[in-house]
This record gives C-alpha cells, structure tokens and sequence, in this order.
C-alpha cells in the first residue's frame, strides 16, 4: 500500500494512527500508533472492531454504501451529503461524480472539521503521480476555508444563516442543515466548523429553506424537542429562529472542547438498513457492553417508547449515539437528536414500519412488546414512564397550536400515534 493512500487519524490532539484504503480490492487499512499505544491513553475510545495492537489490521466486510470500504468508527466521520457549493463546483469542474471520489478524499477535506473529535490529515510525503487528489482537496478546502473565514453575520435570523449557507458546511443529510458558531458576547455569527472555543456557542441548524412540503417539519422537531424534554428525555437546548429554522446545540462541541462521539452504527459496524441487526434489543445490549450507567438505560426506555407513542419511525442506528468521556475512559449515551414525526401528516400511510425492532416487530407495537424489553432490561416503573408519554399527548397538542401548526397536521399526525 503506498504512502499517498493513508492519512492520519488524531484525537485530542494526539496522532491516534494511520488509516489506509485499497481502491481495487475495496480494503481498508488501520494501523494505531505505537507511541499512542504505549502511552496506555483512551483505552476505551474504540471499544470494538479495532483491536488494540500494533499490527496493521484489514477491514473488508464494510465494502457498501453506507461505510464506503472504511471501519465503523471512521465511517462515522463522513457526511451523508457535501453540502458545500464550492466543492461541488469543483467536481464538476474535474468532470468528477460524488460516487467517483473515494472515502479517503473525503475525509481529507473533513480534515479537523467533522462531528465529534476525530481528525484526519494527510501524510506529509504526497507522491507527484499520487492516484488520489488528496493535493486537489487540500486545495479545494482552502479555498474553502478563505472563504469562511470571509463570512460572518450580525445577529441569529434567516438573512445571516442564508449568508452562512451559500459556502455551505461540513453538516449533511436529506434536509438543508448548516453548522454555525454564535459569538457570545458580539452576537455575531460565522461557519460552524471552523472554531470550537467556549467564546462561541456552537448550533447546528436545520433550515427551512421552502414550504414545498406544505408544513414546516422544522416546526414539528421544535414541538417533539419541547415535549420529549417535559417528560425527562435528556436533549440539547433548542429554539426556533425567526420561527422557521431548527437551532440545537451541538453536544460534541462543549466548554470549548471536541467530545469524541460515535452512533451506534459507528461503534459497532451495524448497517442502519439491516434488519437483521436493526432493533432496540441490540441498542440495549451496547448499552450493557459499555457498561452505561443504569440512568442511560432507563433514557433508552424512555426514548423508545416515545418514539413509538409519537410515531418517530426514523429511529435507526445512526440516530442514537454515545459520548466517550476521556477523562474516565468511558461511554455515556449522548443527548436525544432527530426526535421529530417522521411521516408526511397530509398523506394517509395504510402500513409503515419502524427502523428499529420491539420483541421482533416493527409495526403494530403492543404494550406487551414494551414491557417485554422493560422486564429484560430491569427497567423501573415501566407503566408510569408510558403512562406520562401518553398524557403528554394532550401537553404536545396544546403545544402545537401555540406553534401555529395547522389543524389538519395536528390531526393527520394524532391519527398515527399509539395508545399503548
């Protein structure tokens, strides 16, 4: 394997070792650091699929879409969509698909601004007849950068997150997100992934770009976040700006520190499509592996049955996720996120089934299935943590009409939640 297809992997400021990939044979490569393994640090940080040797180790079984050839753990690292009008005119330019550039470019130009706290960066030597444009990315995110670096806004509203917008961000997804950082004292505001210091608090915004789909989800995640977070489910602050756009913390940006953060599909090499793999009992089963404390499974409890209640079909694996505290080499389960209805409430579904399986179902939950897994888990007070989600029903109802949500979504989606 040649030195222009590796680049280094770092966290916490410390180069964790060197991850390599093989086009032809769809391989990837990892090889930790032996100083870093020496030093006896962050034991816990890739509790599985990496084995704390020194020996190079060879992944091949992640050869799909979803981990694009690399381990889990940096696969996570990777956006769901570039987002970024530069360097998709660079593409074009280079006559170039986004399919056509591999997982390892890509994470050159994450580079020191992904999620979470790992970073990537290109080895020192590039060989001239390199056969990946690592040397073009490098260049393209400088471009990039300058750019960022140009643009800033005064003041949190639709105008300057528009502004933010048109050089994109290293956020990605279906839905227009954009990560911003917010100047505590000033108020101004400037890309999201360029600083992560406690001068600034750090958001991440879904925005509402048109109505095209005939109802604001933005507004609908707002409702969800308000009532998730009255029954107990931990979530990041969140607010509405200019009541159209979705702003929530960032909780891998905190007191001015990266936090390293893997989801469930990250740490463990499930695909979030697979049903085989694709269940709650799974999800609690990671917990017990990471040996969490008993609030953060009793927060999955939680979750789940509020994900079912409030019709939240879109509960995969990639959307739940755990925070490494390295000052005590262990795992928490991070706050809730992407807690929202996950249907169109104008248009009628006869049959939809959930991402995550209950007691092996993904449709029809009864409130056997619930306390089935609430009786394995040793969850307490099962009955009263569903009993107060269902009554907050009528508290998210009222709620909504405050938000100006139409009648006819409130009751598209009130037809589709579950009484228990």
């Amino acid at each position: 394997m040649s030195k222009n297809n590796i680049i280094d992997v770092y966290c916490f400021g410390k180069e964790i070792g060197r991850i390599g990939l093989d086009e032809n044979l769809n391989k990837s490569f990892f090889q930790y650091n032996k100083e870093f393994l020496k030093s006896g640090e962050y034991t816990n940080l890739f509790p599985l699929v990496f084995k704390r040797i020194p020996q190079i180790q060879v992944f091949s079984q992640f050869n799909n879409e979803v981990f694009r050839s690399m381990p889990p753990m940096v696969a996570d690292s990777l956006p769901d969509a570039f987002g970024n009008i530069i360097f998709k005119t660079w593409l074009e330019s280079n006559k170039k698909s986004l399919k056509a550039i591999t997982a390892l470019e890509q994470l050159t130009y994450v580079g020191n601004r992904g999620m979470g706290a790992l970073e990537y960066h290109p080895v020192k030597t590039i060989p001239k007849n390199t056969s990946i444009n690592i040397e073009d990315i490098v260049r393209v995110l400088k471009i990039v950068l300058d750019n960022k670096q140009e643009t800033s806004a005064t003041g949190l509203n639709s105008a300057a997150l528009l502004n933010v917008f048109k050089i994109g961000s290293s956020a990605g997804g279906v839905r227009p997100k954009i990560l911003i950082s917010e100047n505590k004292k000033t108020k101004a505001i400037i890309p999201g992934d360029i600083i992560f210091t406690n001068d600034y608090n750090h958001y991440l915004v879904k925005l509402n770009i048109d109505d095209e789909a005939g109802y604001q989800r933005e507004t609908i995640e707002y409702s969800y976040y308000l009532t998730a977070t009255s029954i107990g489910i931990t979530m990041m602050p969140s607010h509405m700006i200019d009541n159209k756009h979705f702003a929530t913390l960032r909780f891998d940006r905190q007191e001015g520190q990266k936090k390293h953060i893997l989801t469930a599909t990250g740490m463990t090499g499930w695909g979030p499509n697979d049903p085989v793999v694709s269940s709650y009992e799974n999800l609690f089963e990671l917990a017990v592996y990471l040996k969490l404390h008993y609030k953060d499974i009793d927060e999955i409890f939680r979750r789940m049955v509020f994900n079912v209640v409030f019709c939240n079909q879109d509960d995969h694996l990639k959307n739940h996720a755990f925070i490494y505290n390295e000052t005590d080499d262990k795992w928490e389960l991070s706050p809730a996120y992407d807690i929202t209805y996950s249907l169109n409430p104008l248009l009628n579904f006869t049959k939809t089934a959930r991402a995550l399986s209950i007691n092996n179902k993904r449709t029809n939950i009864q409130l056997e299935d619930v306390l089935k897994i609430a009786d394995q888990y040793t969850i307490k007070n099962p009955k009263r943590i569903i009993e107060d989600t269902q009554n907050a029903i009528k508290a998210w109802e009222v709620t909504a009409k405050q938000l100006k949500i139409s009648a006819k979504v409130i009751k598209g989606m009130k037809d589709d939640f579950v009484i228990l």
